[in-house]
């Protein structure tokens, strides 16, 4: 069920929650109810005098959970009443926001155990502005990818937020909002999650579309006969293996509110599946390479949920959708080819394709008027090898905004760290035919694809690269997600858009 006034997203993924003023909660003995402690105080409690019992073990329960007594949650029960008591413990490098998503969503995790028709997160004593993490912590957690699965996983229960009662509208407005952008995630994630074959250039540019203009925004999209037409060829050149066409994706938000000055262009990569072309790679876990369209989706769900936010500032998406497969057209190693503004690339390796088809959103990107260029990509594999599963790499060259991405993060949940756009290794992408090749070998991997990039990066324009290789796809549980798509970087997005629009 949903609150009174809320309206879900067009196309996303349900969810049975709502929240309540705690003193509206009608206590059930079918329920099961969740309480946090925060250094050793609950996160909130039941009305009335009828549960005092109750509440006194819940107490004694985060007491000893704080004193390290009781490792972990413990089950309360007492005078027909059921908690799962869990204190919000220390996580090394987690801050307190993000330790208290993952406690939400542990500790209702936990619930699925017990037989119940409706959970109840107590959080009537948790500030306002850090209820809206409870949510959050959950909703990423209990996502469920289920449209190949013959049976569906089971109803999960009707969750509700329990909120204090004197703030209950307020706190709900902020929910409400919430879960606007968390249905944006919802989206990215069912993108990311489809298989290959059936998400080709075309499709995702139909899902695009829907999802766009079901929520106002402006849609234009380029097929194979305009991008030769007009020079785009890096979609032209990854894309010629395929009998799928490449696509390049236009949306546009601009509020009449509009902050003067500042146009932020998200730029996306999409490769809907990527075996390497030519330079194929291994068959051990390929099938993950469905995920590679997770930049151009996570441009689209950003767009979407800035524009949700109603956010004062121009943001725009440019999505460079196209599947890189071996075949009869296929570019081969050596292959030249011109970009749109000018540059003459040797296609080194063919793997190397993702930089190729951000070219042209570069351009793209430039060509809309943007101030501010923030692309997004699962580009390498050397930024898995630096900066692991849990963070993403960022580059660019103007220092504010990365480290305004770096905050967004912070904020987000989302770790970013900056890597060196070092000069001295440009030397690197040297070609004896071409300007430049698409691959500075082994070494520096993450340094020498951005420095690629930052050759088609438009004159005077504050630009970002988002390496997102190893933090879109989970393959296995991490903090609140499951194994699968992440949705990573959208709710950083969001965050930098509000930093812009101030």
């Amino acid at each position: 069920m949903f609150h009174d006034g809320y309206k879900p997203l067009y196309f996303v993924t349900m969810r049975n929650w709502t929240w309540k003023s705690v003193d509206a909660i009608d206590p059930s003995t079918s329920d099961v109810f969740v309480v946090l402690g925060l250094e050793g105080l609950p996160s909130g409690e039941l009305p009335g005098g009828s549960s005092a019992i109750f509440r006194h073990k819940i107490k004694a329960s985060l007491e000893l959970q704080a004193l390290g007594e009781i490792k972990g949650f413990e089950w309360v029960e007492a005078e027909g009443f059921r908690a799962l008591v869990q204190a919000v413990g220390e996580k090394p490098g987690l801050d307190f926001s993000e330790r208290l998503r993952l406690a939400a969503a542990e500790a209702i995790k936990a619930t699925e155990q017990r037989k119940c028709d409706r959970i109840v997160l107590l959080a009537d004593q948790i500030p306002e502005a850090k209820v809206a993490l409870l949510l959050e912590g959950w909703w990423l957690s209990s996502y469920r990818f289920n449209s190949w699965k013959s049976k569906p996983s089971p109803k999960s229960p009707d969750f509700v937020v329990a909120v204090n009662h004197e703030k209950a509208e307020e706190i709900g407005e902020i929910l409400n909002h919430l879960v606007s952008v968390l249905e944006c995630t919802d989206w990215v994630r069912n993108a990311v999650n489809e298989p290959g074959s059936i998400l080709i250039p075309q499709v995702l540019a139909d899902r695009m579309e829907t999802f766009t203009q079901a929520n106002e925004l402006s849609w234009k999209a380029h097929g194979r006969h305009a991008l030769e037409r007009d020079g785009y060829h890096g979609l032209v050149t990854v894309g010629k293996g395929s009998d799928h066409e490449p696509i390049l994706g236009v949306a546009r938000y601009k509020p009449e509110n509009a902050k003067p000055g500042v146009h932020l262009v998200l730029v996306g990569k999409g490769v809907t599946f990527d075996t390497g072309g030519i330079s194929i790679k291994p068959a051990d876990r390929m099938w993950e390479m469905k995920n590679d369209m997770a930049g151009a989706a996570t441009a689209i769900g950003a767009l979407v949920a800035i524009a949700k936010a109603k956010l004062p500032v121009e943001v725009s998406a440019v999505v460079c959708l196209a599947e890189n497969r071996p075949g009869n057209r296929s570019v081969l190693p050596g292959d030249v080819f011109r970009a749109k503004n000018g540059t003459t690339v040797m296609v080194d390796n063919t793997d190397a394709e993702g930089r190729l088809i951000l070219t042209d959103g570069l351009w793209e990107a430039g060509d809309l008027g943007a101030t501010h260029i923030v692309d997004l990509a699962t580009l390498t594999g050397a930024v898995i090898r630096a900066l692991g599963p849990s963070i993403a790499g960022v580059l660019g060259d103007d220092e504010s905004l990365v480290e305004m991405i770096r905050l967004s993060g912070a904020i987000a949940g989302e770790k970013f760290w900056p890597l060196p756009l070092d000069a001295e290794y440009r030397s690197k992408l040297d070609d004896s035919v071409a300007d430049l090749k698409n691959s500075g070998g082994p070494e520096a991997g993450v340094i020498t694809a951005a420095l690629f990039l930052k050759e088609f990066v438009p004159a005077n324009t504050a630009w970002a690269h988002l390496d997102i290789a190893g933090t879109a796809f989970a393959t296995k549980s991490w903090k609140y997600y499951g194994e699968g798509a992440t949705a990573f970087g959208l709710r950083t997005l969001l965050e930098l858009a509000k930093r812009l629009a101030a």
